[in-house]
């Protein structure tokens, strides 16, 4: 394919210095305004439709989008029944341009509250400090609208000829994006041929350079209940004759979990890493080293007037990277049937309940995992408790297509434009269960899969921020991207 030559080449300092006014004197207090709003996603509330925080920040962002009265750009919200709305822009092709598309991705629903947030923080108080923007959603991934647009309008303030560009901007992603799928059947004719996908939702290596994403784990949760009793009884009584739920559980998981390693026991949840992966990721290991453990807040304490941490499984940086992004692990990150510690007495209680969260290989298929997971946890249970394991949500995980030489030559140059160092490729521990669909969908798109969560940024997590200086430079490195699409 030959590649075109822009009606005009981007101006690199230029489209910084336009993005970072834009963020300055706006982003930042939309998504002040965002942060403030619990638009907690569905899994985590099963009340959204009636509470209406996901609406009204769907409202906000695209009210804003249509008030940057950007050329060509048509929005409208879409909403099936019973369903999470998403917003779906168009922006028509500028000059002599491909005739390909460019898809642009983002979500505006949130992970909940959890606990441990510094005294002068909360999930759903913003605060700007130190360039960083502290609250709940606006790394994860409330900017990505914002960024987007901005992007585009960079484009357009310098005539920069460009492809159709379209929005997606979904509000279940972190309930596993179950209702994105009939969104995407639904909106397929108009997304037209897809050439490139950016989306912004993912993370980054370190603050210094852009990092493209080029594997994604998969995500199967739900809970694992053992029954033993129907009320519970006084354990002077009872125990030693009645087995604990606890004791139970502990053998169950073991059927799954090596506990001494955390190595997961099925063959069928592991899969071997592609020799370019493993490339990459020894590239990466020599740009990390071991930052890729120091990042984490590890509890410490004092031994005979020294300070010793808590220990990674592994010190080694290669195997860090593997073990978070090509290796099965299981967390559990909830559990039920347990009183306040002020609360408890001696009493044998009648169940204990966990929620797991079971990360899985890039290649591994999600639905038959959790098929395999069901079975091996319930069958043959001890002491024939009543063992159930009801799924929740589960999304198979994603490999990222040969990267064309025209992307690798763009990434490479945004990067150093903005950043002065060239692109690091680096995998994610994490999900995002579109990409999946994506790559199906249109196999010859190459995917800018990016994002602002980097090291300490904590999703999820309490203190989570939002690292505005890299959020900028990212946002004209998107611009960058798509004005060299071929």
């Amino acid at each position: 394919m030959n590649a075109r030559v822009p009606s005009a080449a981007l101006n690199a300092p230029q489209a910084l210095e336009q993005v970072s006014q834009v963020w300055d004197r706006d982003i930042v207090h939309r998504l002040e305004d965002y942060i403030r709003i619990p638009a907690k996603s569905p899994l985590f509330d099963a009340d959204w439709a009636s509470e209406g925080y996901i609406d009204t920040v769907v409202r906000n962002t695209a009210q804003w989008i249509e008030s940057q009265k950007i050329s060509g750009l048509t929005l409208e919200v879409v909403r099936l029944e019973g369903r999470t709305p998403v917003i779906f822009f168009e922006v028509a092709a500028s000059g002599s341009a491909s005739a390909q598309t460019v898809l642009m991705y983002g979500h505006l629903d949130k992970q909940p509250e959890f606990s441990g947030w510094r005294n002068d923080l909360g999930p759903w108080t913003p605060k700007y400090e130190d360039g960083k923007l502290y609250g709940r959603g606006g790394a994860d991934d409330g900017y990505a609208a914002y960024a987007a647009i901005a992007a585009l309008q960079a484009l357009k303030s310098q005539n920069v000829a460009h492809p159709r560009v379209v929005g997606l901007i979904e509000t279940c992603e972190e309930s596993g994006s179950y209702d994105l799928l009939p969104y995407i059947d639904l909106l397929k004719p108009r997304l037209g041929d897809v050439g490139l996908v950016v989306c912004l939702d993912s993370g980054a290596g370190n603050y210094d350079q852009l990092w493209l994403t080029n594997s994604l784990r998969g995500m199967a949760s739900g809970v694992l209940k053992v029954e033993i009793l129907t009320e519970g009884i006084h354990s002077g009584d009872a125990s030693g004759l009645v087995p604990s739920s606890f004791r139970i559980m502990r053998q169950v998981l073991d059927r799954l979990e090596d506990s001494k390693t955390g190595r997961l026991l099925p063959a069928s949840f592991h899969c071997e890493v592609p020799s370019e992966r493993l490339q990459q990721a020894q590239a990466t290991a020599g740009i990390l080293g071991d930052e890729l453990f120091k990042r984490f807040p590890w509890a410490h304490y004092d031994c005979g007037g020294a300070t010793t941490f808590a220990l990674p499984t592994t010190t080694d940086p290669l195997e860090a990277l593997l073990k978070r992004t090509w290796q099965p692990t299981l967390s559990v990150t909830g559990a039920d049937g347990f009183p306040e510690m002020k609360n408890a007495g001696n009493v044998l209680r009648p169940y204990t309940a966990f929620k797991l969260s079971l990360r899985l290989p890039p290649l591994v298929e999600a639905a038959t995992a959790v098929q395999e997971l069901k079975a091996l946890l319930e069958d043959n249970a001890p002491y024939q408790a009543k063992v159930t394991f009801e799924g929740l949500s589960s999304a198979t995980g994603w490999n990222a297509p040969g990267t064309a030489s025209w992307f690798e030559a763009a990434l490479n140059e945004a990067s150093q434009a903005h950043f002065g160092a060239p692109c690091g490729h680096i995998g994610q521990g994490g999900t995002i269960p579109l990409m999946n669909m994506l790559s199906k969908g249109f196999p010859k798109a190459q995917m800018m899969v990016c994002g602002v969560l980097g090291p300490k940024s904590n999703a999820h997590g309490p203190n989570e921020f939002l690292h505005v200086p890299y959020a900028k430079k990212l946002t004209a490195a998107v611009a960058q991207v798509i004005s060299r699409f071929p």
